[in-house]
């Protein structure tokens, strides 16, 4: 029974720690422009007598009233929309409902909800990241080139690019059906692992960005929850631990 306590309390450290390492990150890109947070997915464990194949071998009255315990699962991106918020510039533009900016280095591409364009010495329009430049594509996954002798950029909803009455371009806007196939690789960008990308349905806001989904607050009180189970187990280890040691030193001054 104490043994069997030891593995629940450690399966309990090791849920806390991965839920605050999920919060971390999603503290630390509160303010990052179209970020998703990352949600905890649990599964709780059956007790060993169900989920061995051999079943009635482990059959416990006692443990078998008990939790198997809990196993953690790949995290979850919550794709709430974020909060649009209005910047002025011409090249910021914002995706309101389903959608993604699909962007390349050439080699890859990569998806994102991160409208904070620039245009780099080709007029191209692009995204930068620590890693570099992502060129902005059209739906027909070419790069997108702006003139700046035309006028100023405007951005209608389909994503039209107009530069005084000549229109330049159109930023594509790509959807992902299966949510699940598009993992976070990094720098606010996603890969899409299986699959093919289709057309999108949302609409672009121009001189506006998407705000991160993030609630911080309510992100520093489940920290705070997190953090106070992942003690609360630790304390309950170290005194099954305690209580094992007591009961071997015992049985074994009777032996």
């Amino acid at each position: 029974m104490s043994s069997y306590g030891i593995w629940l309390s450690a399966a309990g450290m090791k849920l806390s720690d991965h839920r605050q390492t999920l919060l971390t990150n999603n503290i630390a890109n509160a303010q990052t422009t179209g970020f998703k947070h990352d949600l905890a997915v649990i599964m709780q464990r059956r007790v060993e007598s169900k989920e061995n194949a051999s079943g009635g071998a482990f059959v416990h009255p006692v443990l078998d009233g008990l939790s198997g315990g809990f196993n953690v699962q790949p995290a979850y991106h919550d794709w709430a929309q974020g909060p649009i918020e209005p910047t002025g510039k011409p090249l910021d533009v914002a995706i309101e409902g389903d959608g993604f900016f699909t962007v390349s280095d050439g080699e890859t591409k990569r998806y994102t909800r991160d409208g904070a364009f620039a245009m780099n010495e080709e007029g191209e329009l692009v995204l930068t990241t620590e890693s570099g430049r992502w060129r902005v594509l059209d739906p027909a996954g070419d790069a997108i080139r702006v003139d700046p002798t035309l006028g100023k950029v405007g951005v209608s909803g389909d994503g039209t690019i107009r530069q005084g009455n000549n229109v330049v371009g159109q930023i594509g806007l790509a959807n992902v059906e299966n949510r699940r196939l598009l993992r976070k690789v990094g720098e606010n960008l996603f890969e899409l692992t299986g699959g093919e990308a289709v057309p999108a349905k949302g609409r672009l806001v121009w001189g506006s960005l998407e705000g991160s989904n993030f609630d911080i607050m309510q992100g520093l009180a489940t920290m705070i929850e997190a953090s106070r189970m992942y003690q609360m187990n630790a304390t309950m280890l170290q005194l099954q631990d305690q209580l094992t040691g007591q009961a071997v030193s015992t049985l074994g001054r009777v032996a």
